[in-house]
């Protein structure tokens, strides 16, 4: 009988080097859900060009009319989903202070009038597993791990996000694939 792994739930994935060629190419997944179900997650390191009122007919509050969209993974890309913190949160689905959510009245409603502390990332698309597909993929070791943070989720400039998490690892190794070329070649 396989190992149970424990949930990934609240832990980043990071491209260890080993998906040059795919989608999650020095990625940074923040996994959302994690069971015996599969498991959920968005890509934290691929904003895009689009702002969130491009993205909608509808008028939104001007508080995040202009929050960038970011594409959340290769999975329903018109799937919308999002993050959101706040100092006096206290009870997240992620975190304790970060939650996910996927309710376009629920993200009006984090536009309006409220705390000044709040932070919100908004997605387009997600990242899927099927039941053990993820355990499957961490057994070959294609991903690394690192503890998320809700200060690392907002405060890390999306860009620079792969390359901040792999130079804290305490493994030279992965230090080092921080510093490399995204194509070897050019070494």
């Amino acid at each position: 009988m396989p190992k149970v792994r424990p949930s990934l739930k609240g832990r980043f994935l990071l491209d260890g080097g080993k998906l040059h060629g795919s989608s999650f190419h020095r990625t940074v997944v923040l996994v959302c859900e994690h069971d015996a179900a599969g498991a959920f997650g968005l890509v934290l390191n691929h904003p895009s060009d689009a702002k969130l009122a491009d993205a909608f007919d509808q008028d939104l509050p001007e508080a995040i009319r202009s929050e960038t969209l970011s594409r959340g993974g290769p999975v329903q890309p018109s799937a919308l989903s999002y993050l959101h913190s706040d100092t006096l949160m206290t009870d997240g689905n992620v975190l304790p202070d970060l939650s996910v959510g996927h309710d376009l009245g629920e993200l009006l409603g984090l536009g309006g009038p409220g705390s000044s502390t709040r932070k919100l990332r908004v997605f387009a698309g997600y990242a899927g597993w099927s039941s053990g597909q993820l355990d499957d993929e961490m057994r070959r070791g294609a991903w690394l791990t690192h503890p998320a943070t809700s200060e690392l989720v907002f405060r890390v400039p999306p860009e620079a996000l792969w390359h901040h998490l792999l130079r804290l690892r305490d493994r030279w190794p992965e230090r080092l694939l921080a510093e490399a070329p995204d194509d070897l070649s050019w070494n």
